[in-house]
């Protein structure tokens, strides 16, 4: 919905959730599609290089510019800019970018001469701006600037129904580019790399499965599972199906043990009945037993 506009969108997440796929996605699917996406990490630039980066320069704007340079802004022009972790952006330059985003013109480094520029900017952090905000850390005005259209990206543990799919094009990507014929992806390895809490979110998946492919003799993925993943895996395994049995019932309680319905528990969990009956027998919760239990606990109080 957004892409299609030139409204300023600011991606809030993790590192690794894959902020800048998204911000390619989004001028992928922008009328500045043809025109260039030029990207920035604010967080890889030294303080004395972020301006002349970010703006450009004149010959002789400072020691060893021996020569004019256009920063990524002007690149940027009539396409999109993106700056990547912008909570490292040097404040003392932050009024500047502000200025630049509300009056479309900018300055080189060493310059008089005031350009005009049309860019569309997606800034991304893994930062609270609203804190650094608090802190005196981050400029208020900047950021109400970006926070136009802000987009929370989840982490991986937030959305492990997508690893299935990652896993296989991971895998094929890697299996491509290394001339493998690998074309099976055992499910029981799939399944246990859905209960790792991946604190490295995608770009930790993505490299697991880079190492398993070169890894890997035939045409069947061998997932090499590093040892703190594997005994992570058992104790996220034992805790999650706790948590998920302990929701289950509740809801349960919630519906005085209907299972189907608009008001039943599959409706409230966002479950196909069908679903919630297979994980109910998977984690042994028996409806009959919290009816029971209801009943018995109103008789006691009557």
């Amino acid at each position: 919905m957004v892409a299609a506009t030139n409204t300023t969108v600011l991606l809030l997440g993790e590192t690794g959730t894959g902020k800048e796929l998204i911000a390619r996605a989004i001028h992928e699917r922008s009328q500045r599609q043809k025109q260039l996406f030029v990207t920035l990490n604010c967080a890889a630039i030294p303080h004395s290089l972020f301006e002349s980066e970010l703006f450009g320069h004149e010959r002789g704007a400072f020691t060893g510019a021996n020569m004019q340079r256009a920063g990524r802004l002007e690149l940027a022009d009539r396409g999109t800019l993106f700056l990547d972790e912008i909570g490292d952006m040097p404040l003392d330059l932050q009024p500047k970018l502000l200025r630049t985003l509300q009056q479309h013109t900018y300055e080189r480094l060493g310059s008089a001469r005031t350009k005009n520029v049309d860019v569309r900017l997606v800034a991304a952090t893994n930062c609270d701006l609203e804190h650094m905000v608090e802190e005196k850390q981050f400029r208020n005005d900047l950021f109400y600037r970006l926070n136009v259209f802000p987009i929370r990206v989840p982490p991986l543990r937030e959305r492990r129904e997508d690893i299935p799919m990652l896993v296989q094009h991971f895998t094929q990507k890697y299996a491509r580019q290394m001339n493998k014929p690998i074309d099976t992806v055992p499910e029981s390895m799939v399944q246990k790399l859905q209960r790792w809490s991946w604190p490295g979110n995608i770009r930790e998946l993505e490299n697991l499965i880079e190492r398993s492919v070169i890894l890997t003799r035939n045409s069947t993925l061998s997932i090499s599972f590093p040892e703190k993943m594997n005994s992570a895996i058992d104790a996220a395994s034992v805790v999650g199906n706790f948590e998920e049995q302990k929701r289950i019932i509740e809801v349960l309680r919630e519906t005085k043990g209907r299972i189907s319905g608009p008001n039943g528990a599959a409706s409230r969990l966002g479950l196909k009945r069908s679903t919630l009956l297979d994980r109910m027998r998977k984690l042994g919760i028996d409806p009959r037993e919290v009816k029971n239990s209801l009943a018995y606990e109103t008789q006691v109080m009557h």
